[in-house]
C-alpha cells in the first residue's frame, strides 16, 4: 500500500506533458489487451473449425452432401469450409455450362484463392496494430522519461544545494513513463509473434486443402 501511494504521488506530481503521455500509454495498453484477447478467441475458433472440417472432408463419401451441409450452416462455418464452398459452387456453375475440364478446374481454383485471401485478411486483421504498439510504445515512454528528467535537472539548477534527494523524485516519476511504455509493448510483441505464427500455420493448412480439393475436382471433371 505504501508503494502504491508513493507511485500515485509520483504520477500526480509529474508534469502535464508526462501525465498526458502516461494516459496515452494506458489507453494504448488497454486497446492492445482488447485485441490480444479478441484475436486469441478468433484464432482458437478458426483452428477448431479447421480441424473439424478436415476430418469431415477426408472421410466423406459425398462432396455434394458436404456442400449442402456447408450451405445450411453458412453463418457458422469456418474459413476452410468457406474455401470449400467457394470452390464447389464455382465448379458446379461452370460445369453447368459444359466447359472443358481444365477450364472448370481453373475457375474453381480462382474462386478458392479469392476466398483464401479473404480468410487470411480476416485472420491478419489488427496484427499490424499490435506490431505498431510493440514498436512505438517504448519510444513514447522514453519521450516522457527524457522530458521528466529534463524538468528535474532544470529544477535542480534553480536550487541552492544540489542533492540526490532533491532530484530523485523527478527522475523516478520520469522513469514511470518508460515502465508504462514497456508494459504496453511487451505483451503486444509477444502476442504479435505468436499470432503471426498461428496465421502462417492456418495458411499452410488452407493451401494444402486447396491442393487436395483441386485434385479431387480434377478427377471429377475428367470423369
Amino acid at each position: 500500500m505504501t508503494n502504491f501511494s508513493a507511485l500515485s504521488s509520483l504520477v500526480s506530481n509529474a508534469s502535464l506533458f508526462v501525465q498526458g503521455l502516461m494516459l496515452l500509454l494506458l489507453i494504448i495498453s488497454l486497446m492492445s489487451w482488447f485485441y490480444i484477447f479478441r484475436k486469441y478467441m478468433l484464432l482458437k475458433q478458426a483452428r477448431q473449425q479447421t480441424e473439424t472440417f478436415e476430418t469431415e472432408f477426408y472421410k466423406t463419401t459425398s462432396l455434394s452432401n458436404l456442400h449442402q451441409g456447408t450451405l445450411a450452416n453458412r453463418h457458422t462455418i469456418g474459413g476452410m469450409e468457406r474455401i470449400f464452398s467457394a470452390g464447389m459452387q464455382s465448379f458446379a456453375d461452370i460445369s453447368a455450362q459444359n466447359k472443358p475440364a481444365p477450364e472448370k478446374l481453373e475457375y474453381a481454383q480462382r474462386a478458392m484463392k479469392a476466398a483464401y485471401q479473404r480468410e487470411i485478411d480476416q485472420l491478419e486483421a489488427h496484427l499490424p496494430f499490435l506490431a505498431s504498439i510493440g514498436s512505438v510504445s517504448p519510444y513514447i515512454g522514453l519521450l516522457g522519461t527524457v522530458w521528466g528528467i529534463m524538468n528535474a535537472f532544470i529544477g535542480l539548477s534553480t536550487t541552492q544545494q544540489s542533492t540526490l534527494a532533491s532530484v530523485a523524485p523527478g527522475i523516478a516519476e520520469a522513469l514511470i513513463a518508460t515502465a508504462l511504455g514497456l508494459f504496453a509493448a511487451i505483451p503486444a510483441v509477444l502476442a504479435y509473434n505468436r499470432y503471426v505464427a498461428e496465421v502462417d500455420r492456418l495458411s499452410l493448412r488452407y493451401e494444402s486443402f486447396i491442393d487436395d480439393f483441386s485434385n479431387t475436382l480434377q478427377a471429377r471433371g475428367a470423369a
